[in-house]
């Protein structure tokens, strides 16, 4: 395949795919990240030495550090999953949001707009441009159906349209540029190296340090899980074979309510490390929902199944357990995150809010 540029590959997806693609492809991989909060070289820590990596700090939005890394590495193809990505900064400060993830992709599509005009007829057409979207497009469904690839987008929080302003920007440069593109949505992920402001981590961190489990609203919001493992497989496929201009849906089949995952997430750590106090569904409390909260999502992958031949390898119960052991047998990597100033609580409360 050449050389694939990975970009916000210190982040969670991007570095369980940084790795993939160099255990299981003859790429060269070079990863490129800001490296802002949730970027982190230590998820990448195992790559160092190896002869097909290279590491490259770069921002997407910054035009000249696009251009120069089509310019010096001559990428075979672009995978870009540079985002902000947590829905409660999204609703803090919605300007990063918009920054990264509308901006940022605006100068990666454009950057490849002018590299492909500088290739050969058979690196043109070789060339691809995948980029890594979310669910969250969509907006809400109601008790039953599920989102596929011809669902009307309608997103409900900053994060959610920024991504969408992204995924239009990919369709319009597939159609009146003729670049030729790649774009997923999929469902919420789970797994290694996750920063723990996302749900599992989050309450995973929180119950082993015996601090309360705050679950917004009822607790009955709904969300397809998908293993970052299977997720990064199903992209690899997506890259090799996917059709360009294509949209492909990517989803765990594996609908939870949050307190379903919460509590899935205590029993685990019960049995794995079991708390002087007892049970750690104790620690689970509700709290006032967050603006704009989304009631339940789902994807349909017929579509990947069905042209690609994806399946998920892991079940729910299955990816959740390697989850947890991970992270148990991991301190010392959410630790450094904790000793730089991270902390573990709950954002996303919307001061002086209009009423509706």
């Amino acid at each position: 395949m050449g050389t694939l540029i990975v970009t916000g590959g210190a982040g969670f997806i991007g570095a369980n795919f940084a790795r993939l693609a160099l255990a299981e492809t003859s790429s060269r991989v070079v990863v490129a990240d800001a490296l802002t909060y949730a970027g982190n070289l230590e998820s990448l820590s195992e790559l160092e030495g190896h002869p097909r990596y290279l590491f490259v700090k770069a921002d997407i939005a910054d035009r000249e550090a696009v251009r120069a890394l089509y310019r010096e590495h001559r990428p075979s193809a672009v995978i870009n999953f540079a985002a902000e990505t947590h829905v409660d900064r999204s609703i803090d400060d919605p300007s990063a949001f918009v920054r990264t993830n509308v901006l940022g992709s605006f100068e990666l599509l454009d950057g490849a707009r002018h590299y492909l005009a500088t290739l050969e007829p058979r690196a043109r057409q070789g060339f691809r441009l995948l980029h890594v979207s979310t669910d969250e497009v969509y907006g809400t469904l109601g008790a039953t159906g599920a989102f596929s690839e011809q669902t009307p987008y309608a997103p409900n929080s900053p994060y959610a349209a920024s991504k969408a302003g992204a995924d239009h920007l990919v369709r319009a440069y597939h159609e009146t540029y003729g670049l030729p593109v790649l774009l997923t949505n999929c469902s919420n992920n789970y797994g290694p190296y996750q920063f723990p402001e996302k749900l599992i981590p989050l309450m995973l961190l929180n119950a082993l340090e015996g601090k309360p489990l705050p679950i917004y609203g009822d607790g009955l919001n709904v969300r397809d899980w998908l293993y970052v493992e299977d997720h990064a497989r199903a992209l690899a496929l997506v890259l090799e074979r996917g059709g360009a201009g294509e949209t492909y849906h990517i989803g765990g089949r594996n609908e939870r309510t949050n307190i379903e995952v919460v509590r899935a997430v205590c029993a685990l750590l019960d049995e794995m490390r079991p708390a002087p106090g007892g049970a750690r569904e104790r620690q689970i409390g509700f709290v006032a929902d967050r603006p704009g909260h989304d009631r339940r999502y789902a994807i349909d992958p017929s579509k990947i199944e069905r042209e690609l031949g994806w399946r998920p390898a892991e079940t729910f119960e299955s990816a959740l357990a390697k989850t947890v052991r991970w992270y148990l047998d991991h301190e010392d990597w959410w630790r450094n995150i904790l000793a730089r100033g991270y902390k573990p609580v709950r954002i996303g409360e919307l001061k002086g809010r209009s009423p509706r």
